[in-house]
């Protein structure tokens, strides 16, 4: 595992020009997914390291290192993605990629901010026309995750000339923003099935029971499945 991040920290460093607090956080992040996955073999979870080095460089293609950048990771699922990401947007957040883990991955220039905007759209059969639909409104492509696609314009482009942030605030020290209320109403809901459940099984009839058992069963679906896609982001 050491061999294979070393090789990608050089590769983003050297070939890539990224700048080293920005490779070594990346590195650092990998390494802590590595771990809380179990993989023993990076080259497995990643592919070979100099394709990988490629796909994490912006637009996968080199880039000057800046010093002056702020760069931020975000970690929304798709109950407040948007909203987060136009909050910030504001800010003058501006997202360049979605990276393998799933986050939003950032930068600011604090001293010339600019405002964006931001939209996601579901990939479908002719998810290759996105672009070409969005485009004449001057979106254009800011990362893809499984079935989404996200798009970001900067928002004199679509509302008129506004002041960027003179001073902006400094990034939120957290970096996960999970969409909390959605996720309580899943779970009401699945308790309000289970509580059903229970009072059919007290009739006592095989109609009774069998709700005891499919109910709860089928209520810890979208439980059980929003946990697993939120923990694929992660």
């Amino acid at each position: 595992m050491t061999g294979y991040l070393d090789r990608l920290a050089d590769l983003l460093c050297d070939q890539h020009g990224l700048p080293p607090e920005h490779v070594a956080a990346t590195v650092a992040d990998l390494a802590a997914h590595l771990a809380q996955a179990g993989a023993a073999d990076p080259e497995t979870a990643f592919g070979p390291v100099d394709a990988f080095a490629r796909r994490l460089a912006p637009s996968g293609a080199a880039v000057p290192a800046d010093e002056h950048l702020e760069t931020w990771r975000l970690l929304a699922d798709t109950y407040a993605d948007e909203d987060l990401l136009n909050r910030f947007g504001d800010e003058g957040w501006e997202v360049e990629r979605v990276d393998p883990l799933g986050r939003f991955v950032s930068h600011r220039d604090p001293e010339r901010p600019r405002r964006w905007e931001y939209r996601r759209e579901l990939v479908t059969g002719a998810g290759g026309r996105l672009g070409e639909r969005l485009s004449p409104d001057g979106w254009e492509p800011c990362g893809s995750w499984v079935v989404y696609a996200w798009f970001k314009r900067e928002k004199a482009a679509g509302a008129g000339p506004e002041p960027a942030p003179s001073e902006p605030p400094p990034a939120p020290w957290r970096a996960t923003f999970p969409g909390r209320r959605r996720g309580y109403a899943l779970m009401g809901g699945a308790l309000v099935l289970v509580a059903g459940a229970v009072v059919a099984a007290s009739t006592g009839t095989g109609f009774g029971v069998g709700l005891a058992v499919g109910l709860p069963a089928g209520a810890l679906v979208p439980p059980v499945t929003a946990w697993a896609v939120r923990g694929r982001r992660r």
